[in-house]
């Protein structure tokens, strides 16, 4: 298991479903131990109502988060280089991430989680799917930094 970061930068296409839920479960997980935020390549789309349903099964709250893209972060003051690891969650996040940081020792890892949307023709079925990108995103944080409890 691997020390965690002080900072991670999670990111996927369009930060309404698996990066805000990353940041989430991570913060619910690991608290104030690390600064964590979360972005994606646009930053067209809300929250994703399955993705904020899923998440509450955890007591992880989504509803307040507002999606941003690297443009929108880079605009409001946030660099880059301030955060260790950025954990891109989709390839076009992968492919963004390692242009912005192509000049910088910034480490981009790539985590090939599910993107649960436009999955499953009823809200049961979409909910599974959705429930499966979760607990993936559980199991790699889990697997990495351990659960949260100081046994790391």
């Amino acid at each position: 298991m691997d020390t965690l970061p002080q900072s991670i930068l999670f990111c996927c296409d369009h930060n309404s479903v698996r990066s805000p839920m990353a940041e989430g479960i991570a913060k619910k997980l690991f608290g104030t131990d690390v600064y964590l935020q979360s972005v994606g390549v646009k930053g067209d789309l809300d929250i994703d109502g399955f993705a904020i349903s899923v998440c509450q099964e955890l007591e992880v709250e989504l509803s307040r988060h507002r999606s941003r893209s690297f443009d929108e972060m880079e605009n409001w003051g946030d660099d880059l280089s301030s955060f260790d690891l950025i954990v891109a969650l989709s390839p076009a996040s992968q492919r963004r991430a390692q242009e912005l940081t192509r000049h910088s020792h910034l480490e981009v890892e790539y985590w090939p989680i599910l993107d649960p949307t436009g999955l499953g023709e009823s809200r049961d079925a979409r909910l599974v799917s959705y429930r499966q990108a979760r607990d993936q995103i559980v199991e790699r944080l889990k697997t990495r930094w351990g659960d949260g409890t100081g046994t790391n």
